[in-house]
Parts: structure tokens; sequence; C-alpha cells
């Protein structure tokens, strides 16, 4: 389930580039989320609450969580999935949803090197309920931010290990992050002008995103700007994070039973942290779309706001004025059983806290 990749170029151009594998539609939407929701953790009794200091933009899993997105600042967070997630007991600790693990970040933090100095004194517990398709969401999480900064946070054996620094532009699946260093380095070793691991297995897209995402221009290229338009080196690479994704995506239809991290891109997105534009790009839609943040009003004083997204709907350009003032989505509580909606608690209070329908 899904690449995530940093490109670092000239111009303070710094662009999160993601795919979304997974086995099934997960019925994604856009969401537009303003400053000052007041939220819970959803998990339990003892369980964290805040109030968000950053706007968002980001695409929900089965209206149930955040999967991916951008803050109004800036920070970029992606979860994605890793089969060797275990995330441990509560310790004491009051427990946080899985599902709002990235948007405990987006609501908060405006850099990576905050969110980590928070993150590393653990003050919650993750707890992951089954999705609703019964599949258990065991995610790593990773973020970036406009200086180019990067970090990734795994679960392993009940101990959350970080990674941070610029040089972490990749994240796949399988294994923990630091057997994909090891393993990328093996390939490194023998080049990719040579030869290219080509499965779809987490360990050859992370060896070929890394040695991609690293070959593309980080400069304007002479040979192709004229064709990019207004000649904008920011599109150009925007074009060249996205043939990225592209090269490491799956055909829509192919699937590996049982491992749903081997499975279709069913979207992918783009985050241009300079500009503060989020692109969407669906598998089964014709044309990019986006949204750009200079058109979007994220006072406290407005409203959730919902881009409906599945059902195949087809967007271009930017859809910022296409957003409609919806209630928001419950977070998958922890203890959810699906098809038991009483379990569910208020993931949010005020303008969140009605449930989805």
């Amino acid at each position: 389930m899904c690449t995530r990749v940093v490109y670092l170029g000239e111009q303070n151009t710094v662009i999160t580039g993601r795919g979304m594998d997974w086995s099934e539609d997960m019925r994604t939407n856009l969401w537009l989320l303003p400053r000052g929701i007041e939220r819970s953790g959803q998990g339990g009794v003892a369980t964290p609450t805040w109030t968000s200091k950053y706007g968002s933009v980001i695409a929900s899993g089965y209206d149930m969580g955040t999967s991916d997105g951008m803050n109004e600042a800036g920070l970029v967070a992606n979860l994605l999935y890793l089969a060797e997630s275990q995330f441990g007991g509560a310790k004491g600790k009051p427990v946080l949803s899985i599902s709002l693990w990235a948007q405990y970040v987006l609501d908060q933090f405006a850099t990576v090197a905050e969110a980590v100095a928070h993150l590393k004194q653990e003050p919650f517990r993750v707890a992951a309920p089954n999705l609703p398709n019964g599949r258990a969401s065991t995610l790593h999480l990773s973020i970036s931010d406009a200086s180019g900064d990067s970090a990734i946070f795994e679960y392993l054996a009940g101990e959350l290990v970080v990674h941070h620094g610029k040089d972490y532009q990749v994240m796949t699946n399988s294994p923990a992050f630091d057997q994909q260093l090891a393993l990328n380095a093996y390939w490194k070793n023998i080049g990719g002008l040579t030869f290219l691991p080509g499965t779809n297995r987490a360990a050859d897209r992370f060896a070929r995103a890394s040695f991609l995402i690293d070959a593309v221009p980080k400069s304007v290229d002479k040979n192709y700007i004229a064709a990019v338009p207004d000649q904008d080196y920011g599109r150009q690479a925007l074009a060249s994070t996205l043939g990225v994704l592209r090269s490491v995506g799956v055909p829509l239809g192919i699937t590996t039973p049982n491992q749903p991290n081997i499975s279709s891109t069913i979207w992918r997105t783009l985050s241009d942290h300079k500009n503060k534009v989020y692109y969407f790009d669906s598998a089964t839609s014709p044309s990019i779309f986006w949204v750009n943040f200079k058109n979007v009003n994220f006072d406290a004083e407005q409203p959730v706001k919902k881009l409906i997204v599945e059902g195949g709907k087809i967007y271009s350009g930017d859809v910022a004025e296409h957003f409609v003032a919806t209630p928001g989505f419950e977070f998958l509580a922890v203890g959810w059983v699906s098809g038991t909606s009483a379990q569910m608690a208020s993931s949010t209070k005020g303008r969140e806290s009605v449930p989805c329908s």
C-alpha cells in the first residue's frame, strides 16, 4: 500500500508525492477542515483532546480517518501500510485512534521539527482498530515540510521508532524502515542505470523510487521547459514527481491476495509545500485537479467542507470553490465494530460532531 517521495529542488521547491495502493475502493473524499475544531482522540475515556491550530485539506479513507493531507503551514502527513506495526499497550498513557494520527499532526504543527519534538515525548499511545473491510490498520506515518525536512514514525514491537532528516525522502511499506534503508544501500551499490528491481513489492518500489527521485532534474530542464505551462520550473518539478509516482504505481486491477500492501494504485497526491497547492490524481479519472490554498478560507468561523470524489466524480483545475459545507465525518474509534455505529464515540465537538450519512 503506497509509495511516498519528497522532491527537493532549486528555488526552495519541495514537493511531496504519494501513491495510495489498496485492494478495493476506499471511498475517498477530500475535506477542507478549518482552524478551531475541538477534537477527541477517539481512544475511549482516556484520550487526548485538542483544538486545531491550523486548517488543512485532507484525503479521507472510508470517510473514517485522515490518510493524507497538507495544512496551511505547508506541513504534509501521509499514512502508509506497514504489516510489521505493533503498537503495544497504553502503558498508562492516553490512547489515540490511528484514524487521527495524521490529523493530530496537521492540526497542531507547522514544521517537522516541532512535530518530532512533541511526538518523541510520546504524549499518547496509538491504538489501531480494524478497518471497515476487516483488515488491520497497521500503518506508519511520514511527515514533511516546506524546508524539505522529513520524519518517519513507526511502532515496532510496541516501541516508537523515529527517523528524522532530509535524507528520508522515500517511504513504502514492508519491511520496517531501517531494513528498507539497508536493502536500498545494496541497490545503490549496483546502480540504477545498471539494474533496478521491477516487481510491485514494497522493497522494489523503494529502490526504484529512491533512484528516480534522485535522478530527475532539480533545476530548469532546458530540454523540456518550453513544453511546461508558463515555462514554470515549479510545474516541471510537479511533472517530474508525478512521473516518479507513476513509474512505481501498480495498474488498476492487479492485487496480491491477502497482501493489501501489494495492490492497485487507486489515487495519487502531490503537495506543493512552497505554493501550498494540493493535487489529486485518481486512477479512474482522465484529469488531475487541485486545491490552491490561496482560494481557501481556513478561518475558525468557517464550516467543514467536502468535495465528493467517491463514485467516479470527475473534476479538473482548481476545485476550491466546489467544496460544500457538510457535517464532518466521525473518525474511526477504538473499540469500533463494523456495522455497530453505537460503539463509535463522537470524534469532535461542535461543527464536526455530526455523523456522516
